[in-house]
């Protein structure tokens, strides 16, 4: 299978310059939340926070998960440059200090 066509997932983790100030929180989440409704390309999608987990393996550092699943390589590459994505980019970039991406494309 060409890696072009299979499923994707796109993960970004987000570390806010205030993670306790609530109202950037709340302006994050409320831009986000009707970045990713309106968007034409993302499948399913999850955003969270740290789930507390305590091992040492687990990284809690950050203060937003986003995960957006993708039925190809393709409509992730759409998704970049829709206007939904820029504008919450253009809302929110300035309360973050650190944005870390992790992408992965299914097996065959």
């Amino acid at each position: 299978m060409n890696p072009d066509t299979r499923p994707f997932v796109h993960m970004v983790f987000f570390w806010l310059h205030e993670p306790d100030n609530q109202e950037h929180r709340a302006t994050f989440e409320a831009s986000i939340k009707r970045f990713l409704t309106d968007s034409a390309y993302a499948g399913a999608w999850h955003v969270g926070t740290p789930a507390g987990s305590d091992r040492p393996v687990v990284d809690s550092s950050y203060s937003y998960c986003l995960m957006v699943t993708f039925v190809s390589r393709e409509m992730h590459d759409q998704y970049q440059t829709e206007p939904p994505h820029l504008r919450f980019i253009s809302e929110c970039s300035k309360l973050w200090e650190r944005v870390q991406v992790y992408d992965s494309v299914a097996r065959e």
